[in-house]
């Protein structure tokens, strides 16, 4: 049931009992009816809930199983997973790498004709894409770079811009504000006000989602769409479960008082009983008429406890009903082993600008400074060249067009330690979650691995599965699992932009299981408020000169 009232012909996407199973049998959406509505709307939901593959289905990537998906145009997509496309080019981000290359045919002397028809009236277009390219600080002699060259957020954006310049009828943004900083979501959000066409965006950046005209939630199973931004929604939701949790306790009181007064019926019935069979014994009254009568209160108890009976269960069904009606969510509760990491103990040193900056013990230290300054390139370097006494790890870097000299560096004092990528390229795609964590625990029982995913929330079919048939947040909860799970366990783990396609709840998650972590933690986030939940102790920047320095405790305004 929808809260927002659109006819077919007001809505950009009907979707009609749609229903998808993955090539193993599970399925990822069953008979799934709703629409989006022209305008832009934000898609909510729990990580695993199916939005990805909602998104990909309506942009032609995967075909339905059964049921049917309309659009009123031609769609255009941003996948979840565009940063994993490390081979991509620039033009190819930006859409026009085909139209490109025709024309560069064309310039170098092949008169193809289907280098023309590529070309069409686009003979302009490789300075309409650099005029496209200065507004966001790159130009057109980088058409031919890849995504790996450039930063997750400089991608996001690229894209984003190639997007905007294609004008579809119907555009679907999955998680586009993943590894932007916060100058560069500002930029976004003015792109978002006046977006042409229809779009649909999944997102769990509330100042995003606070910019959509209209709502939609995949939960359960069901698509229902509200007329209002994330923050509207959100307050009929807690007024819908104040009231849902307010009939669940009504109804369980009701449900008591149907069993007790079952009980006490029972009660006197037992009690006439044996007065009947007393007076019996007794001879009180001629045979005949005491059985008439004890047939009578057979009769007669059966249809109370009958009807008493009854009343129970349909209390009990309210109870069902209004439970139902309640959500319930799931919170991490891990038990991890000491990686046994003293206070004293140094895990990182950095060469700053005017002196070495250390991490020792179980500190916990945010790395923070503008998309393209580097941050990803150096944690990469740092855990690829790391280990205990390992060489210092230069990072030669650009920030969008502009080469810096100086290269941030530093090096790794421990070799345990635990690295999620920012792309979460780290994991076997052809091979399950437990599969993968295996792989860092060889010596631990498969049932305790097993057990250690549930409390992680990964359950059921998804444990079993390719990698690569799960959705971002799923393929998340593998890559933490490798790190916490891991045996033995890390001193060190570092973090790049963890928070990146999860959910709001799956964030709290997150944080949750951190908690729980008793080593050293290095993180790179433009999340603020997840920064402030794991209470982070120091910062360290990385500034528009390439020079690291540490800023000391977390400031309360945003960083990064």
């Amino acid at each position: 049931m929808s809260q927002f009232s659109a006819s077919a012909a007001a809505s950009a996407i009907v979707l009609r009992d749609l229903t998808y199973d993955w090539p193993d049998g599970s399925v990822a959406l069953s008979d799934v009816s709703g629409t989006f509505p022209v305008g832009r709307t934000g898609l909510v939901g729990r990580n695993g809930a199916g939005k990805s593959t909602l998104l990909r289905l309506i942009a032609g990537e995967l075909t339905p199983t059964a049921g049917t998906i309309s659009t009123s145009g031609d769609v255009a997509y941003l996948p979840q997973s565009l940063t994993l496309r490390r081979e991509t080019t620039i033009a190819e981000l930006l859409g026009i790498a085909g139209t490109l290359s025709a024309l560069r045919a064309i310039e170098a002397g092949d008169v193809d004709v289907r280098n023309f028809d590529a070309v069409g009236d686009d003979w302009d277009i490789e300075s309409r894409a650099d005029e496209a390219l200065h507004q966001i600080g790159f130009t057109a002699r980088e058409l031919d770079r890849s995504v790996a060259e450039v930063s997750g957020g400089e991608a996001m954006l690229i894209a984003i811009t190639g997007l905007r310049l294609r004008r579809a009828q119907i555009t679907l943004l999955d998680e586009p504000t993943n590894n932007l900083d916060r100058r560069t979501r500002a930029r976004l959000g003015a792109y978002i006000d006046d977006w042409p066409g229809t779009l649909v965006v999944v997102s769990h950046d509330l100042e995003l989602l606070e910019r959509m005209e209209h709502t939609s939630e995949l939960y359960g199973g069901d698509l229902t769409t509200f007329g209002g931004p994330y923050s509207a929604w959100q307050l009929h939701i807690e007024q819908e479960q104040a009231a849902a949790v307010q009939a669940a306790r009504a109804a369980q009181q009701a449900l008591k008082v149907e069993k007790r007064q079952r009980v006490e019926a029972e009660t006197k019935l037992a009690r006439r009983a044996r007065t009947g069979r007393k007076t019996q014994l007794e001879g009180g009254i001629p045979k005949i008429l005491a059985g008439r009568r004890a047939n009578s209160a057979q009769v007669a108890a059966g249809s109370m406890r009958a009807s008493l009976d009854g009343h129970v269960q349909a209390a009990q069904a309210s109870v069902d009903a209004a439970d139902s009606r309640v959500r319930e969510d799931d919170h991490i509760s891990l038990d991890l082993p000491d990686p046994e990491v003293p206070r004293g103990r140094r895990l990182i040193e950095f060469n700053g600008a005017d002196r070495a900056i250390v991490v020792q013990g179980p500190e916990r230290v945010a790395l923070v400074g503008p998309n393209g300054a580097g941050k990803s390139t150096l944690l990469e370097r740092l855990v690829s060249g790391g280990g205990e006494g390992g060489p210092d790890t230069g990072v030669a870097h650009e920030v969008g067009s502009r080469a810096l000299s100086a290269s941030p560096s530093g090096r790794l004092l421990t070799d345990r330690v635990g690295y999620l990528p920012q792309r979460l390229d780290g994991l076997d795609d052809e091979a399950s979650a437990l599969e993968n964590v295996r792989a860092v625990a060889p010596s631990v029982p498969p049932g305790t691995i097993r057990n250690g995913l549930a409390r992680l929330l990964l359950r059921g079919g998804s444990v079993d599965r390719p990698v690569r048939t799960l959705s971002g947040g799923e393929r998340f909860r593998v890559s933490l699992a490798r790190l916490l799970l891991a045996d033995p366990p890390a001193q060190l783990l570092v973090l790049d932009e963890p928070t990146n396609n999860l959910d709001l709840t799956s964030v709290a998650q997150l944080a949750e299981a951190l908690d729980a972590y008793r080593g050293a933690l290095l993180i790179v986030s433009h999340d603020q408020a997840f920064l402030q939940r794991i209470r982070v102790d120091t910062v360290i920047e990385i500034g528009a000169d390439g020079q690291l320095r540490e800023l000391g405790a977390l400031p309360t305004t945003t960083v990064g």
